[in-house]
């Protein structure tokens, strides 16, 4: 892939359908221990993307050649949401996203994900996050969860 076909940029209402898409394809994959994201559907995906997470977060996405491969969703320095498409993933994107939320936020970030959820638990902790609080899920989910923080080292 060339370099100069990648962009990070804000995230425009034309992205909404790709963007739901990659949350719902990844989430599915992610989440196999979660029956509701199982039971979610593309449709209901969509919704609950336009009315909570566009309602209430700064949007970034990442193209590939034009094409949506990720996006982060923040609420000032929190990380409300980085996702990456299956078929993208262990690419470099979800990396170039926290690099972007470190840039944004040099003093310090947090985020939620599951504790059952291997691999993005890995991914954070490689960039330097550290588990904070262990706990439980709002529902409908209502599942162990893990609050992960990062700061940086000119920070203190």
């Amino acid at each position: 892939m060339v370099e100069a076909t990648i962009e990070i940029r804000a995230y425009l209402p034309g992205d909404e359908e790709a963007v739901a898409g990659v949350w719902h394809r990844a989430g599915k994959l992610a989440y196999p221990y979660l029956p509701r994201w199982q039971e979610l559907t593309l449709e209901k995906a969509r919704e609950v993307f336009r009315e909570i997470i566009a309602g209430n977060c700064r949007i970034w996405v990442i193209t590939a050649c034009g094409r949506v491969v990720g996006y982060l969703a923040m609420q000032d320095a929190y990380i409300d949401r980085l996702y990456v498409d299956p078929m993208e993933q262990r690419r470099g994107w979800g990396s170039r996203l926290i690099e972007l939320a470190k840039r944004m936020h040099p003093k310090g970030l947090r985020l939620h994900t599951h504790q059952a959820n291997h691999p993005a638990r890995a991914f954070y902790e490689r960039h330097g996050f550290r588990a904070v609080r262990f706990g439980v899920s709002p529902p409908p989910e209502s599942a162990p969860d893990v609050e992960y923080a990062w700061r940086s080292e000119e920070s203190g």
